[in-house]
């Protein structure tokens, strides 16, 4: 009896972890995409030039 309860245990807690793995594998992807989106963004905002351009004084 008690080799199958831990026999359950085991694959209870390996099937959790797998879960949560999956779990943190999905969030490291979103996270990764949204650094990659605010890397792209922060380079093309470097990249084109100023709008305003200051004025100057024609005194």
């Amino acid at each position: 009896m008690k080799k199958d309860s831990k026999e359950q245990k085991n694959q209870t807690l390996a099937e959790g972890s797998v879960e949560t793995l999956q779990a943190e594998v999905e969030r490291l992807r979103m996270e990764n995409a949204y650094l990659k989106k605010l890397n792209a963004l922060v380079q093309n905002k470097e990249k084109s030039p100023k709008k305003t351009k200051p004025k100057s004084s024609m005194n």
